[in-house]
């Protein structure tokens, strides 16, 4: 445990520093500035004033050992993110999100039906997808069938951000800091929080969406949408993508779970088999082309890898580097140690992982999440389950507590808003508090 400094001006400086650029990152609209610009050089200066305070002679432990141990964590949480996202861009590319979109359209379902309906496979879907893709996805739905009905969008977006996260904590692919916890090896007397031990969130998680969705059901004006559209197709090589991401997925279960190495490594191999596909795809296209002298779906410039590389979420992804190494710089000055021994020691788990979901709707779940598995606080396995589900629905609690809820609010401007979802804060709040119930009577065997 790293030595307690945290009189020191170069500790104080730190944190003052952290704080700022926080401050930052939660008026990024206002101020037009992407959220990573401020977090990374916030995480250069906290270094900076550790390297200080070690030539001082005030720290016990090297500090480059400790960067270097920390931005390993980031880097392998990194490149685990960017292959998920290349995914998800290459079967974007091949129209397999648009066809979904186009075959729900096609079915002109009630307003009812739809909302259940989004609502469901934002739940099915961000388990393996993002949430924040899953979300914008249904959204998009929605929006494409009742644009002249306000008030159903509100609604649904309202549930495709409860399900959509609620989706994700129970999977280690659904949400970034349900992948922390998993990456992170946790053991406890009462075993490894594996990935499968994940699944116990399931119902809990089920619970924190059905009881809020079945309050907005009430405030839904039944009928049918009136709207045709184009039929879309996906193009060739996207069933087989489809097929490599999930056996992607696979691959970083079983070097996890079976061979005891990173999962990061699973996610690069499968990385390697999407480029060779592509490869394939490229060949097959050219020879095509040259046989028929015509263009096609299955074009190879189209199917570039490194294009889809190029389109990841890369200020989340840098603005997770700011993070991680604020955060864990700010863990070797002894501050995560305090407030540590303060919440887990005085409040107990429940109350701390409980208030961890509270804290996650205001602010975003990542450094939150990040501070608990740097304090390393002594848990049972139940308890770590515990933070992980309500750091993963906690941010459904206000609109700008997930990046699900703030990217609808930006996809259905004046419809979808702060104070629409602040509305329906009592629903929300039952189900959280019901999901967190039901976790510590289906799983009272771990706690």
């Amino acid at each position: 445990m790293p030595h307690a400094i945290t009189d020191h001006w170069t500790a104080v400086t730190a944190v003052v520093v952290f704080i700022v650029a926080y401050v930052a990152v939660i008026f990024e609209e206002q101020l037009e500035l992407n959220k990573s610009k401020p977090v990374m050089i916030a995480a250069g200066v906290i270094w900076i004033l550790l390297a200080i305070a070690a030539h001082l002679g005030l720290l016990q432990h090297n500090v480059e050992d400790a960067a270097r141990h920390t931005f390993l964590e980031y880097a392998e949480l990194a490149f685990f993110l960017i292959v998920a996202m290349t995914y998800i861009n290459a079967m974007e590319e091949r129209n397999v999100f648009q066809r979904l979109r186009s075959w729900l359209v096609e079915k002109q379902f009630s307003f009812r039906a739809l909302f259940w309906l989004t609502g469901a496979l934002a739940f099915c879907i961000s388990p393996v997808f993002d949430n924040l893709t899953t979300a914008l996805l249904l959204n998009t739905v929605v929006m494409s069938v009742a644009a002249e009905r306000p008030r159903f969008i509100a609604l649904s977006a309202i549930n495709i951000v409860i399900a959509a996260n609620a989706g994700g904590a129970f999977s280690p692919f659904g949400d970034i800091t349900t992948l922390m916890v998993w990456q992170k090896q946790i053991v406890t007397p009462q075993g490894t929080l594996d990935f499968f031990t994940f699944f116990r969130l399931f119902v809990p998680a089920l619970v924190n969406w059905l009881v809020p969705a079945l309050i907005l059901n009430f405030a839904i004006r039944d009928g049918h949408p009136d709207v045709t559209s184009k039929r879309i197709y996906m193009k060739r090589g996207a069933r087989g993508t489809i097929l490599l991401f999930l056996l992607t997925v696979a691959t970083a279960v079983i070097f996890h779970q079976i061979l005891d190495l990173p999962p990061v490594l699973g996610m690069l191999f499968g990385l390697g088999l999407l480029k060779m596909y592509a490869y394939i795809l490229a060949i097959a296209a050219h020879e095509r082309d040259e046989n028929s002298g015509e263009k096609h779906l299955g074009s190879p410039v189209a199917y570039d890898v490194f294009r889809q590389i190029a389109r990841a979420e890369w200020d989340t992804i840098f603005f997770f580097y700011g993070v991680v190494m604020s955060v864990g710089g700010l863990a070797q000055f002894g501050y995560l140690h305090q407030l540590s021994s303060f919440m887990y020691g005085q409040w107990g788990p429940t109350p701390s992982n409980v208030t961890v979901g509270v804290l996650s709707s205001i602010i975003d779940n990542i450094p939150v999440m990040y501070a608990v598995l740097s304090m390393e606080p002594a848990m049972s396995l139940g308890q770590w389950l515990l933070v992980t589900l309500t750091a993963g629905v906690g941010g459904s609690l206000l609109s700008i507590g997930s990046a699900a809820g703030v990217a609808l609010m930006g996809q259905a401007r004046g419809k979808y808003t702060f104070f629409a979802h602040l509305r329906w804060l009592p629903a929300i709040l039952l189900g959280y508090a019901l999901s967190i119930i039901v976790h510590i009577w289906i799983n009272a065997a771990v706690f």
